[in-house]
């Protein structure tokens, strides 16, 4: 049988100094990588499944008390669409620079990836000033009722959403303008651009219910 020997630099020769057969050298390959190749990919997702039932069983919640009652909204006026709507379009117009912040990371461009980043924050400061806006413009107060207080959990939920990915954003901003600077950066700025994506996606469901839902 042939015996092992460690080496400084943990590599294991045989007696005669050769590398046994089964030995591989790794030193060439990525320390990150991409999509599913990424722990952070699945995290993001498994992150945003885990939301995404929390957003189903509030808006299912908003039913279900509207069911309850032969007039909705309870003691209220519907929500005026004039903040909502203009949030809305302001979120659909940030999907552009958060494509081109991904793409650039997923090309290891730093220049690229911190332009737009940069963009993406300012996108998300300004949809969170006017969401103030939108909160004033309920017309019920949380505690006033039933319908007052489901409407404000679902624009709070959201809006919890908006100020985790704000933060984290300019955290990654930060990073990549000042450093200390990784490669696996570039990963954090695609899975947060995936992120917000679904932060997006799921404002046009609760758009609809808080807006709409009442109307009709």
């Amino acid at each position: 049988m042939t015996e092992l020997r460690k080496v400084p630099g943990n590599a294991a020769l045989d007696q005669q100094g050769a590398a046994p057969a089964l030995m591989l050298d790794v030193r060439h390959l990525p320390s990150f990588g991409f999509g599913h190749r990424s722990l952070m990919w699945w995290g993001t997702v498994c992150l945003m499944l885990i939301e995404g039932t929390v957003f189903a069983i509030a808006a299912m919640a908003y039913f279900y008390l509207r069911s309850l009652t032969a007039h909705w909204p309870l003691d209220a006026a519907p929500p005026a669409l004039l903040w909502g709507s203009v949030n809305t379009a302001v979120l659909l117009l940030s999907m552009w620079p958060n494509q081109l912040a991904k793409r650039a990371a997923d090309c290891e461009q730093r220049g690229r990836a911190r332009l737009w980043l940069a963009v993406c924050l300012l996108f998300a400061v300004v949809f969170l000033v006017i969401r103030g806006f939108e909160f004033a413009a309920l017309n019920v107060s949380w505690y006033a009722n039933a319908y007052g207080s489901v409407v404000w959990l679902l624009l709070g939920l959201h809006t919890t959403h908006l100020i985790t990915d704000a933060v984290d954003t300019a955290v990654l901003a930060v990073l990549l303008f000042t450093g200390p600077f990784e490669g696996k950066r570039f990963v954090d700025v695609s899975e947060n651009a995936l992120y917000w994506y679904f932060v997006v996606l799921s404002w046009l469901p609760i758009y609809a219910v808080i807006y709409l839902a009442p109307r009709l």
